[in-house]
């Protein structure tokens, strides 16, 4: 079985890098999101489909412990116990940037970090140089774009070089060519450096480009979950079926 190393620890596919049980998450009367069991190996890269309101985004909340379930429990099976490693990174759908330079923002977990300016100057311009941000290092980031923010907080959130990435729509509001670059980021993240990635999508083809394994939640429920190949070629329920023909679920 392939080996890669994941801060500085070997792994392998096999490797559980994230494990949720149980989760209930009411929304007061009428919603709520109930998973019974998710799991996130190593260099797998989970696309959670649905419609709007599903609970996508509250799974990565819960996921990442910004919020907290009714019942149930996330654990990172990968950390060393004190959240250095294996604790998830959030990028969500309107991510907020703080005041100064683009530069500034994608190295703040750095410098909670206190990592070494020399470093901390090469990691950014590492990142930077792969999302294509480099031109804009020393732009103000008040004067982004959308697409420009969102792109800014996912270099802040790789430069980390987290265990598990967890994004929430990440190509909203970019053109074509930025999408393909995230996609292909993001998916070297996973495969090569041996990352796990929760993604969520509206966008059917990505999720058919780009994931490893698919769920699909309907109305906060789980759906169906399993390989992305035979999802998206032989669904196994009705519901399913009806969503990749593209009829409204509510």
């Amino acid at each position: 079985m392939t080996e890669r190393r994941l801060g500085g620890v070997a792994v392998s596919a096999a490797t559980e890098l994230l494990v949720a049980e149980g989760l209930r998450r009411s929304r007061g009367r009428t919603f709520q999101l109930a998973v019974d069991r998710l799991t996130l190996r190593a260099g797998e890269i989970l696309c959670v489909l649905g419609p709007t309101g599903a609970g996508k985004s509250t799974l990565l909340r819960l996921l990442a412990g910004i919020e907290r379930p009714d019942e149930g429990c996330v654990t990172w099976p990968g950390g060393d116990g004190a959240g250095r490693r294996g604790r998830p990174l959030l990028v969500p759908q309107r991510p907020l940037l703080v005041t100064g330079t683009v530069r500034y923002n994608v190295a703040l977990g750095l410098r909670f970090r206190k990592t070494a300016t020399a470093e901390l100057t090469r990691l950014v311009d590492r990142v930077a140089e792969r999302l294509e941000l480099t031109a804009l290092l020393d732009r103000p980031a008040r004067q982004l774009s959308g697409g420009e923010t969102r792109l800014v907080a996912l270099a802040r959130a790789l430069v980390l070089e987290p265990d598990v990435l967890l994004v929430d729509e990440p190509t909203a509001d970019l053109d074509p060519g930025r999408g393909a670059l995230v996609e292909r980021v993001l998916t070297e993240t996973a495969r090569r450096r041996g990352a796990g990635v929760v993604w969520t999508t509206h966008n059917l083809f990505q999720a058919r480009r780009v994931a490893t394994t698919v769920m699909l939640l309907c109305g906060g429920e789980v759906v169906e979950v399993g390989p992305a190949e035979a999802f998206f070629r032989t669904p196994r329920t009705p519901l399913a079926r009806r969503f990749l023909e593209g009829e409204l679920l509510y």
